[in-house]
């Protein structure tokens, strides 16, 4: 579509809108101020390149053996690169620790920020931002399938120390860039059948995470978030770090509570948490993802899933107590249209959600007047949203949607095939 063509589809578009009272401009101004967190481990299928060579555990497993998988930081901040020249506006990049740039031999005890400073110098280059995840998986001291929860004191000690490096190279990301780093915190332990004691193991993932987070750190830098699961491939009787226990976790020490929204059960809609949850919390942290059946980490897609996480943190006001990651991984297809598809379309359903006469349908639903609410909610279905999103991406000088895809099928031709 030309620019001429974008330019008169948005006016007609944003006189439609207008007629319903929503500002078309005001929106897309506001969506400037969105920064997803993107997700570096979709580019090299959460290998890393402490230990490339581990095989992957902790319930976690990648589908695919599509050609160009990144094999080295250069290879993956590239892909990323490209990646981000095809999202609009502004984001941060998230990180497992397992992603130091460094030549030396070094264990997740003994990580540095000094291990980081290639990604800090690269998101300064690209005007973005760095979170951080600790890694508590695939690694030999993982095997027993506890870390933080372990019974055993070296293992205990292992991950409450590389929980504490964590925490200082997520304060380093902060200094350096000047944003505020999400340190989020994930672990896979539990029983495969059903356990005895459900106490001590919670009391000690419990005395790990505080004794982690003794040190005061400056919020303005980094802060810590704690994410929960249902259970897990090899946990499925027993997970230690449950929703619940994470949540009274945040609510009780003053952090974030990260919802993904593939570790709920099925028929669970996680965007009905947020409001509850932000009541009393200090903030959460979403992983996006798409689980189909469960926490299979598909690319995200719009549909109705996300359309009500993207809505329901718009009509409640809630992105300025949100930070908002992707979480998925894909080796069928290439992995860099992955990004691009999962990010638009995050992106997109935050806009369907933002072009909404809101506080006109809040007013008729506490009038009672539901009728109204339905006809209108209804109707905006087949409003002209996507001729708002292509003037968006045509403004900040990213690809309309049917001309992306162009791009990564060249830079697959002259890059990611000749990896292998």
């Amino acid at each position: 579509m030309g620019v001429n063509n974008v330019e008169k589809a948005y006016e007609m578009a944003k006189e439609k809108y207008a007629s319903i009272g929503v500002d078309t401009e005001k929106i897309l101004k506001d969506l400037e101020k969105v920064k997803l967190s993107i997700h570096c481990w979709q580019g090299d299928d959460i290998k890393g390149f402490l230990f490339p060579n581990q095989e992957l555990t902790g319930g976690i497993s990648v589908s695919g053996n599509y050609p160009g998988r990144a094999r080295t930081p250069q290879e993956l901040k590239q892909d990323l690169e490209k990646a981000l020249s095809l999202i609009p506006g502004k984001h941060k990049v998230q990180l497992h620790a397992i992603y130091a740039d460094t030549e030396e031999k070094v264990d997740l005890d003994e990580l540095e920020p000094r291990h980081f400073k290639s990604w800090v110098d690269w998101a300064k280059k690209e005007g973005i931002g760095l979170d951080f995840n600790g890694t508590f998986f695939s690694h030999p001291k993982s095997a027993s399938g506890f870390t933080l929860s372990s019974p055993d004191k070296e293992t205990h000690d292992f991950w409450v120390e590389h929980g504490k490096r964590t925490r200082k190279i997520a304060e380093y990301f902060g200094k350096e860039l000047g944003q505020q780093s999400i340190n989020n915190f994930w672990i896979p332990d539990g029983f495969k059948d059903n356990p005895i004691d459900k106490v001590l193991p919670r009391t000690r993932l419990k005395e790990a995470l505080d004794e982690i987070m003794e040190e005061k750190i400056d919020e303005k830098y980094t802060i810590e978030a704690v994410e929960g699961k249902l259970f897990g491939t090899g946990v499925e009787s027993f997970t230690v770090g449950s929703h619940e226990f994470y949540m009274a976790y945040a609510l009780t020490r003053g952090k974030l509570w990260t919802i993904d929204a593939g570790h709920f059960h099925p028929t669970e809609d996680v965007s009905d948490k947020f409001s509850a949850f932000l009541q009393f919390g200090k903030g959460l942290m979403l992983h996006v993802s798409r689980p189909v059946r469960w926490d299979s980490d598909h690319v995200v897609i719009l549909d109705e899933r996300l359309t009500r996480i993207t809505r329901s943190l718009v009509r409640d006001n809630q992105l300025d107590k949100v930070n908002i990651g992707l979480d998925f991984f894909d080796a069928t297809i290439n992995r860099i249209a992955a990004w691009v598809i999962g990010a638009r379309n995050t992106l997109k359903g935050l806009l369907i959600g933002m072009l909404v006469p809101i506080e006109e349908l809040k007013a008729a639903e506490l009038s009672g007047d539901y009728t109204t609410r339905l006809a209108v909610t209804e109707a905006l279905k087949t409003f002209p949203a996507g001729a708002v999103w292509d003037y968006y991406c045509m403004k900040h000088s990213v690809p309309v949607e049917e001309k992306w895809l162009a791009e990564v099928q060249q830079y697959e031709k002259d890059i990611l095939l000749n990896r292998n």
